[in-house]
Order: structure tokens, then sequence, then C-alpha cells
């Protein structure tokens, strides 16, 4: 779907920059191409200036289109969030094996402690 709405918009791209190269200068400010004043002779709604309104709003439209479509097809969040971290289990050491603690008996907290103070990240 994006494919093809990307291909369409490109061709309209191309059509519009076509279009705006045909159209007749009125003299802008480089003071050359057709003379005249503000009132000229020329229509101000004809064939090409129609064909260049419609190819600036499908273009416009397309361009809405693919914002829409990127926006949904966009995963959020960051790519640090999808990091796994291993954190040990509680209960077990290092290698794996059950730990069953320490033998105080006077309630005070080890201070020697297996368990690694930051987190390990595995090598991807």
């Amino acid at each position: 779907m994006a494919t093809a709405l990307l291909v369409i918009h490109i061709i309209i791209a191309i059509a519009l920059i076509v279009s705006v190269l045909l159209q007749r200068s009125e003299g802008g400010a480089l003071g050359i191409g057709g003379g005249g004043s503000m009132m000229s002779g020329r229509s101000s709604a004809n064939t090409m200036t129609k064909v260049t309104a419609a190819l600036a709003a499908c273009f416009f439209l397309t361009s809405i289109g693919l914002t829409i479509l990127g926006r949904t097809a966009v995963q959020s969040g960051s790519k640090i969030d999808n990091i796994k971290i291993e954190q040990p289990v509680e209960g077990e050491d290092k290698a794996g094996t059950e730990n069953k603690g320490d033998n105080n008996t006077d309630g005070k907290a080890d201070t020697k402690s297996d368990t690694p103070s930051e987190p390990v990240i595995p090598a991807p």
C-alpha cells in the first residue's frame, strides 16, 4: 500500500512541476514574459490553472496519506527499552545453585554479597 502511494505521489509531483513550468508567465518579479498590468486579458481560471490546482490538491492528499501510513508503521518505544537485563533470582547465586542464606543469627545484614552491584547485560 505504501509503495503504491509513494509511486503515485512521485508521479503527481513530476506532473505538478511540468504543469507549473508550462504555464504562461505574466512578467513577475524578473520583469520578463508577457506584458500587462494586474487586469490582463488572461482569465484567472483557465485550464492550466485548474490542472495545477488539482495536482496540488492531490499532492497534499498523498503527502498526508504517506504521513499516516508512516506513523502507523513505526514501532513505539525505544531500542533501549527492548534490552533484556538478566536479574539474579532470589535464593540463587551466580552458578544457579540454591543459596541457603547466611548463618548469621545476630540479625545484622551480611556485608558480603555474591550478587553483582550492576545488572548483567548479555552480549548480543
